[in-house]
């Protein structure tokens, strides 16, 4: 059971996060002024994933930063990777997706390990979105339907993996909350607004 419900339990925070977070741009957003009719967006999908990337960077590498480095190797159950881990994760993931999604080759790095330090891992995330940032700024939607491999040698539109980019940056952001709301720390988009 608990195998179960720990997975559910970080899909559900992640998702919860989510919806917070939309429910707070929506509510934003609906209480500006009317603006008139935008004209079509060139490149959508490119466009969003850019829309979408500073205020993910920022809060993800608000999360890690607000983890003391003594809580790197901090796991809610047994089962799970250290917070450590999922630095990592993010890290590795960002540099994969944005290359194959930017069309770019990916960065060459140093293997992070868990035990490497904070500031190690901080900055590894902080590059990593960077990179995204220059991989993205070169992508139009022109190459959306190029079949690219993607995990284990499987094909996939390009698209498909914009939007698995665009998941993985609110699951991490979930995750790496959850990590800090059981920690007694709160994430930064729980943070009061000054």
């Amino acid at each position: 059971m608990k195998r179960i419900f720990a997975p559910c339990l970080v899909v559900f925070c992640a998702f919860a996060v989510c919806l917070f977070g939309a429910a707070s741009s929506f509510a934003q957003a609906s209480s500006a002024p009317a603006a008139a009719p935008a004209a079509p967006v060139k490149n959508p999908v490119s466009a969003s994933l850019r829309m979408l990337l500073p205020g993910r960077a920022k809060n993800t590498v608000g999360a890690i930063d607000a983890m003391p480095a003594d809580k790197f190797s901090y796991k809610p159950t047994p089962d799970q990777m250290s917070f450590a881990h999922l630095v990592i994760h993010i890290t590795e993931t960002n540099n994969g997706l944005c290359a194959k999604v930017g069309d770019v080759p990916a960065p060459k790095v140093d293997e992070l390990k868990e035990t490497d330090s904070k500031d190690k891992l901080l900055a590894a995330a902080k590059a990593s979105f960077d990179f995204c940032t220059d991989a993205l700024s070169k992508m139009d939607d022109s190459k959306l339907g190029d079949s690219v491999e993607f995990f284990g040698g499987h094909q996939f539109p390009r698209a498909w993996g914009a939007l698995v980019l665009s998941g993985t940056w609110a699951d991490h952001y979930g995750a790496a909350a959850m990590y800090l709301r059981l920690n007694g720390i709160l994430p930064p988009s729980a943070q009061p607004k000054k």
